[in-house]
């Protein structure tokens, strides 16, 4: 974050040369707040991100035994902070284990709130559990066995509808060609594919004349997109996995219920070098909390070795989010400029021939000497 921070900070002052600044405020989540308040998430914390609209935030820890499921899930859902929000797209000049990987450039939209990150779950043999398998094989005709552990995945309308509406809102305000649908309905019909057939009633009644679905242009136009509507499709989870490997071209924006995304998001990001190199935003209607998508690494904090790319990335698309495009731009130039160069944290330099490993502050330090350098791609 120290690193990040200074980076940000420099591209403001690069861009609007003291007409615009950043005024830092530190809330606390995790083990540090748990040492300054005696609790793990303050209401302090909640009631500043809600104040002041947009947040960005490093890796935290949730403990084991600590009464969360995850400080992040919490955040995320007491926010309401529905979409996660992922652009994935490869730099040039990142170790990559494909041959191709800058044909992959798609931004995830995972649902945030609902599905089996929900939390509805029971322990197996507990009271609870065994009432509601009782209830279930009774009333309900299911067959599960007596000592399952059990657990509740929602997909509502309105939350599925909302996704799927700021997905396609993304894909038009950024000129996008298409928003895939991605599930698993083939087999969860009322749940997955409920999902599906809600993003299609979404594309058709809010979005008529911006989208444009495959089958329609197969039945009408002959196969051929026409130039403006957006195309919305839908692919099964499984099949998306494969299809992003062997035609990662083919898809732009991706929107898709909350475990698809969990493992798709990762499995994308791998091809361009690693959650490392991938940013994060949580935003609902009114709030945004802006994150790396990787998670914490205790062994490395406070080392100065760790890679900030992640975490700089999620700031520029902070900046973009408060409409500081210029901020942002210099950043992730900077960025792509500095791997060119081969200054890279050690994460990176292993995999790379002949590159000796920089801290995470000399890293930093390169990326804003490299501020306003536009990359040689």
């Amino acid at each position: 974050m120290r690193a990040a921070r200074r980076v940000l900070d420099a591209a403001v002052q690069a861009a609007y040369d003291g007409r615009r600044r950043i005024v830092w405020m530190e809330v606390y989540a995790g083990a540090k707040s748990q040492a300054k308040y005696g609790q793990l998430l303050p209401e302090e914390t909640f009631e500043a991100i809600r104040k002041f609209v947009v947040a960005i935030k490093g890796p935290i820890i949730t403990p084991v035994g600590a009464g969360y499921r995850s400080l992040n899930v919490i955040l995320r859902q007491e926010l309401d902070l529905y979409a996660c929000v992922r652009p994935v797209r490869y730099i040039v000049g990142v170790p990559s284990p494909m041959r191709d990987p800058e044909k992959v450039d798609v931004v995830i939209f995972r649902e945030n709130t609902e599905d089996v990150y929900a939390g509805y779950e029971w322990v197996a043999g507990s009271d609870e559990a065994r009432r509601l398998i009782a209830y279930l094989n009774r009333e309900l005709g299911t067959r599960i066995a007596p000592h399952s552990a059990i657990g509740i995945k929602p997909m509502s309308e309105f939350g599925s509808k909302r996704l799927v509406r700021k997905a396609i809102q993304y894909a038009i305000e950024h000129r996008r060609k298409s928003v895939t649908l991605v599930h698993k309905g083939n087999i969860m019909k009322y749940t997955e594919g409920a999902f599906c057939e809600w993003g299609y009633q979404v594309a058709r009644e809010e979005f008529a004349d911006w989208t444009i679905t495959e089958r329609e242009i197969h039945d009408h136009y002959d196969g051929q997109v026409p130039e403006r509507p957006i195309v919305i499709k839908d692919r099964i989870a499984d099949n998306m996995f494969q299809q992003m490997l062997t035609r990662p071209a083919e898809y732009d924006v991706i929107a898709t219920p909350n475990l698809n995304g969990d493992y798709l998001s990762d499995a994308i990001a791998a091809q361009v070098g690693g959650l490392g190199m991938a940013p994060g935003a949580n935003i609902g209607d009114h709030l945004a909390l802006f994150e790396p998508t990787h998670g914490s690494a205790p062994k490395h904090a406070g080392l100065d070795k760790a890679n900030p790319s992640s975490l700089i990335l999620s700031g520029a698309l902070m900046l973009e989010y408060l409409g500081w495009n210029e901020a942002a731009d210099l950043i992730t130039d900077g960025l792509i400029r500095t791997i060119q160069r081969k200054v890279v944290t050690y994460d990176l330099a292993r995999q790379m021939s002949n590159v000796s490993p920089v801290k995470t502050s000399e890293f930093a330090a390169t990326v804003i000497d490299n501020l306003g350098f536009p990359p040689s791609l």
